[in-house]
């Protein structure tokens, strides 16, 4: 087995529908590409490059429109699902390739799905990390999540305003950023008896229910200096039109309600996220929505974060459910 070190990571700039697309590739081998979540960039999947590439990869981790060093197109519009999964193709092209097998985390774990959904053609595995695969259908989601919370706000409604949450977060990107992370991390998420840190108080932030001790483990200070300098360069209305997009998104995909993603695929939770215990039944319909799951697999005292959490379980599944694919 090859060995591979941080030290081998190449940057590129490819063109993309987005305009330009950042990417940092590691490895050689076939092809495996890393969508990102909110609010990340390439960089959380640092762990998995390294591992990727030394298992004898092709690992490339892109920076999501509207982050990073990639494009940020006006409107929000620009952000609506099959714009990201035209991305993600245009990627895969740019790299000289036909197919490639893709891995995303929280949104990434939805855009990764759509990609798969899509574009067959393009896309022939797919890894979904903490976000399950959920079919397109029901009522309209901002009307789903209207009615969540009571007299509190569910934070997707919250971001769903534009300006609202640019104005908590801006001036103070770096306590926010390390805030949320906290929040949602295995070690440090609030104890059950505390303000749930997904909804927001009547006249208050989503700020005001997180935890305010140490960082998490997983999360030292360079580490959260890479995600917030990123961020203060960019600002966050890139990140936060992704939130924007939803009801757009139900609308692009009526085509595809209660539709299946056929592709070998797979899924990793963490125990104690949200997205896994809130969405139990959408695992619970992995027969059905996922019919050609290989492994299933949920990771005790470990929270959202989870490629960053619990990054050698992560590698360990990753690769063991690469090597299983058909050539």
């Amino acid at each position: 087995m090859p060995k591979s070190s941080a030290a081998d990571r190449t940057h590129r700039l490819v063109s993309s529908p987005a305009g330009r697309t950042h990417l940092v590739e590691q490895g050689t081998g076939p092809l495996v590409l890393l969508v990102h979540g909110f609010p990340e960039s390439w960089y959380s999947w640092r762990h998995q490059l390294t591992a990727l590439a030394a298992a004898g990869y092709r690992a490339v981790a892109l920076d999501v429109r509207g982050y990073g060093r990639s494009s940020r197109p006006d409107g929000v519009a620009a952000y609506r699902i099959l714009e990201l999964v035209e991305d993600c193709a245009a990627v895969v092209h740019a790299l000289g390739e036909r197919s490639a097998t893709v891995v995303g985390h929280d949104w990434g774990s939805t855009v990764a799905a759509t990609s798969a959904l899509v574009r067959p053609d393009v896309f022939r595995a797919v890894g979904l990390l903490s976000v399950p695969y959920t079919p397109r259908g029901g009522p309209r989601p901002s009307d789903v999540f209207a009615r969540m919370g009571g007299p509190d706000e569910f934070y997707v409604s919250y971001f769903q305003r534009p300006g609202r949450a640019e104005a908590e977060i801006e001036p103070d990107v770096r306590g926010w950023l390390g805030g949320f992370y906290a929040a949602l991390s295995g070690d440090t998420t609030p104890s059950a008896g505390a303000p749930d840190p997904h909804f927001v108080s009547p006249g208050k932030t989503l700020r005001d229910r997180f935890p305010t001790g140490p960082l998490p483990r997983w999360l030292d200070a360079s580490t959260l200096d890479v995600y917030a300098q990123e961020f203060e360069r960019t600002g966050t209305s890139g990140a936060l039109n992704r939130y924007r997009s939803m009801d757009r998104d139900w609308e692009d995909l009526a085509g595809h309600d209660g539709a299946p993603v056929t592709q070998p695929s797979l899924f990793i939770g963490g125990a104690l996220d949200a997205s896994t215990t809130w969405l139990a039944d959408a695992i619970a319909a992995f027969p059905a929505t996922l019919p050609g799951l290989v492994s299933s697999h949920i990771l005790e005292d470990c929270g959202h974060w989870i490629q960053q959490e619990r990054p050698e379980d992560v590698n360990r599944v990753l690769i063991d459910w690469l090597a299983a694919l058909p050539a």
